[in-house]
């Protein structure tokens, strides 16, 4: 393994962005290019930060305060009684933890939940809360490396269901621009001014064509 899967591999894989990076993975890449600190995840906590400190070679600091504080274990709990089933949680839980859908209560498998948080800013209803699940322990010590093993691989899972649903989502734009340029190659006009204006909208949808197809490629 490179320095970044080595650092990667001893990261909580919550997910919850607190780092300041996307996700683990990048957090691990920052500070293998010597970008980020390796006191920069809250959830690693203090023993996380003298495990990176371990393979990286340097010395161990504490947390930085702007990320966050080491605390105990939380996870999500959504009060059924007030879901309006948005979906808007579904969409930014990182694990897939949540479960439900449009217009439909949704419920959190509290056994998927990282804790990460970033269900709550996008509930407009405020009906998600955050329970206390480790008591007093906190970072590694409420937190197993079975439980990370699995939280990155259902976050991988959830990457992949993403980019299938944006392939999906540009094929989609492929096939209704392709339509579109048949309906206007098929159109007659008797007016010849009307020429410029059909010549306009073919360029327009041959331009949303390449795009969808250039990011197909790159999907």
């Amino acid at each position: 393994m490179n320095l970044s899967e080595l650092l990667l591999a001893v990261l909580p894989q919550t997910q919850c962005t607190r780092c300041n990076y996307p996700d683990c993975a990048q957090y691990a890449q920052a500070i293998a290019s010597g970008e980020a600190n390796i006191n920069q995840c809250p959830p690693g906590g203090q023993q996380g930060i003298a495990r990176l400190a371990e393979i990286t070679g340097q010395v161990e600091i504490d947390l930085n305060p702007l990320n966050g504080v080491e605390s105990p274990r939380h996870i999500a709990w959504i009060d059924e009684n007030w879901c309006i089933g948005c979906t808007l949680c579904i969409d930014a839980c990182p694990t897939d933890a949540i479960f439900g859908s449009n217009k439909r209560m949704h419920t959190v498998m509290e056994n998927h939940c990282t804790g990460c948080e970033l269900c709550l800013p996008v509930c407009p209803v405020d009906c998600i809360e955050m329970e206390n699940i480790s008591g007093h322990l906190t970072g590694w010590q409420a937190w197993s490396p079975k439980q990370a093993q699995n939280a990155r691989h259902r976050y991988g899972q959830h990457q992949q269901r993403l980019a299938m649903k944006k392939t999906s989502r540009l094929e989609r734009s492929v096939d209704k621009s392709e339509s579109k340029l048949k309906d206007i190659a098929g159109s007659t006009h008797s007016d010849p001014s009307d020429q410029p204006e059909k010549e306009r909208k073919r360029a327009i949808v041959q331009a949303a064509l390449m795009r969808a197809h250039s990011l197909l490629q790159k999907s």
